[in-house]
């Protein structure tokens, strides 16, 4: 059984979701929004504020080597301490039809988070500016300024944002900038058993990341590349139903082609 396809109506969709809630085209800030801010925030990002001098953080995930152990779900939890039921990072478990005849259906693990895209949708439509992103590509929650309305939450396109049932603000995965600060890996990073989590500044031809992405250059992928948000977690291994076709957190069964 193949992915069905999205809901085109706007009331049901992510987009028109959007759509609905900022379309009236002011804010109770009495800032201006796009029709369509969603769309409206690619090529349209505010300046960004400083970060680590001369970086650009990416991470790159192979598939390969995860074996879905969640290690680094529950690192990251026991690192950031989000709410119970609530996480920063995920790995969902999906069944690819092999489509050939009395095979089982093949299992994969995917990790998601954040992106960290280079042209992320959830920076513009923060109304108070809370969501903003660093030099070094990081994107982050100021908690202080945030209020909670949860545009940041519809506008990413990787479900990778939620609003934190204890702080009612928006969370998310920050590639545990506070960690790489001190010259120290994520949570997820250090703790994975398979060695499928990398990460690293991507501005540096030398950098593990970087030599990594040269080499295999024909086989990394990204999500949802048609969105041009320019996303910096990269996939080694990801089948291509995965691209373009994984919607939300929920696992489902995909056909192969």
């Amino acid at each position: 059984m193949t992915i069905p396809t999205p809901p085109a109506t706007p009331s049901t969709s992510k987009r028109g979701l959007l759509r609905a809630l900022l379309g009236f085209g002011v804010t109770a800030t009495g800032m201006v929004v796009a029709a369509d801010p969603a769309e409206a925030a690619i090529g349209s990002q505010p300046a960004r504020r400083p970060g680590a001098d001369g970086k650009r953080y990416g991470m790159l995930v192979d598939i390969r080597r995860c074996i879905g152990c969640q290690a680094c779900t529950v690192s990251c939890s026991m690192e950031n301490l989000p709410p119970l039921g609530q996480f920063r990072t995920t790995v969902l478990q999906y069944e690819v039809d092999t489509k050939v005849q009395g095979a089982p259906p093949a299992m994969v693990s995917l990790p998601r988070l954040c992106n960290h895209c280079d042209n992320p949708p959830c920076v513009p439509v923060c109304p108070v500016q809370a969501t903003f992103q660093r030099t070094d590509g990081v994107v982050l929650v100021d908690n202080e300024r945030c209020v909670g309305c949860g545009y940041c939450v519809q506008a990413c396109p990787y479900d990778a944002r939620f609003i934190n049932h204890e702080t009612q603000t928006a969370d998310k995965c920050t590639f545990c900038e506070h960690r790489l600060e001190v010259g120290l890996l994520p949570a997820c990073v250090e703790s994975c058993v398979g060695g499928a989590r990398k990460i690293g500044n991507l501005n540096d031809p030398a950098s593990e990341v970087a030599t990594l992405l040269r080499e295999h250059k024909d086989d990394v992928k990204v999500l949802k590349p048609d969105l041009a948000t320019r996303p910096h977690v990269f996939y080694i291994g990801l089948p291509e139903q995965f691209v373009s076709g994984i919607d939300g957190q929920a696992g489902v069964r995909v056909a192969a082609n």
